[in-house]
């Protein structure tokens, strides 16, 4: 596969390049290199694929239009995978036009990329912010998803939609991944794991929102990768059976999947902290706090579509994951 991979400096974007160029692949990663965090993180992580052959940077932003139709041009992708965003739930509420035109505008110039460059396959990344307001347990990629409750949420839920349009006029192949709350070696600094280990490291005291009782699917990167990858191997089928009288949101008659991708597994915030107490060898001083506006109570995956269609669930244990996590933070701030 030649792929690109978008967001190729980030978390997700740099563990998934590794794991393309290693199988072989061909892969052109962009980045805009934004300073939402600290820009040499991600210069580090993309020193990291350098030494592949089959790697090229690509500096850009997605919603440069003539820069984005310039490159499909040339390029002529295979696969696209679309992890470049605008991340973050609380920072949408106070810079939401950067949501816009990184979720929104970017994401339009890449269905137009992929439209008429013949890529045979778009995966991009959801999230499970899209759940909002919902609270049937476990989420499911069959339940309804009308009532987000930030921006970052309804530009994902937003992208499921533009999704489907160039799935269902162009029948062009796309596949949507609801991610659950990742973690892992490389992650991003706004991310729970890593703000509580660098305080805790430095004798701070750590913020804990709902004062602890929030759950949250925490997913290992590892995991996220393998379910990418195989799903970017699956091109999506229309569905058969889908009936407009009873519309299923995951299936289309249309070539278009979603997918939850989630450990499956519900685990308290207090918990998630005591584990990474362990790991330290350190206690946190805990600053309970209430809810943050924007912010779900819990979230908790249902992965049946993913294992049923691609024989893989996420399996690693929390405790293997933030071991995994504290060793590489140690490692690259030296502490």
């Amino acid at each position: 596969m030649h792929i690109l991979v978008t967001g190729a400096a980030g978390f997700i974007g740099f563990h998934l390049s590794r794991r393309f160029l290693e199988a072989g692949h061909t892969v052109v990663g962009l980045d805009c290199l934004n300073d939402y965090y600290d820009v040499q993180l991600k210069k580090d992580r993309l020193k990291e694929l350098e030494p592949y052959a089959g790697f090229t940077f690509a500096h850009m932003d997605m919603a440069d239009d003539a820069a984005m139709d310039a490159l499909f041009e040339k390029q002529r992708f295979t696969h696209v995978v679309n992890l470049a965003a605008q991340a973050g739930v609380r920072y949408s509420l106070k810079n939401p036009r950067s949501y816009i035109q990184s979720n929104l505008v970017g994401f339009g110039n890449i269905l137009e990329g992929c439209r008429h460059n013949g890529v045979q396959h778009l995966v991009y990344a959801s999230s499970s912010s899209v759940y909002g307001l919902n609270t049937a347990m476990p989420f499911s990629v069959h339940h309804n998803v009308d009532h987000p409750i930030s921006l970052y949420a309804a530009s994902k839920k937003a992208n499921e939609l533009m999704a489907h349009t160039y799935s269902h006029l162009y029948r062009l192949p796309t596949t949507g991944l609801r991610f659950f709350t990742v973690y892992g070696p490389w992650g991003r600094p706004d991310m729970a794991l890593y703000l509580f280990t660098k305080a805790i490291l430095e004798g701070k005291p750590i913020n804990v929102f709902n004062e602890g009782h929030m759950r949250r699917d925490f997913t290992y990167i590892d995991d996220i990768v393998e379910g990418v990858v195989r799903v970017t191997e699956r091109t999506p089928q229309p569905n058969p059976e889908w009936r407009g009288d009873a519309p299923d949101p995951s299936t289309s008659p249309a070539p278009y999947r979603i997918y939850n991708i989630g450990n499956n597994n519900a685990v308290e915030l207090g918990r998630f902290i005591e584990i990474l107490e362990d790991a330290l060898g350190r206690k946190a001083v805990r600053n309970l706090m209430p809810m943050q506006p924007g912010d779900v109570e819990a979230t908790y995956a249902d992965v049946d579509d993913l294992i049923r269609d691609t024989g893989f669930k996420p399996h690693t244990p929390l405790e293997t994951g933030v071991g995994e996590f504290v060793r590489w933070f140690r490692d690259y701030y030296k502490v």
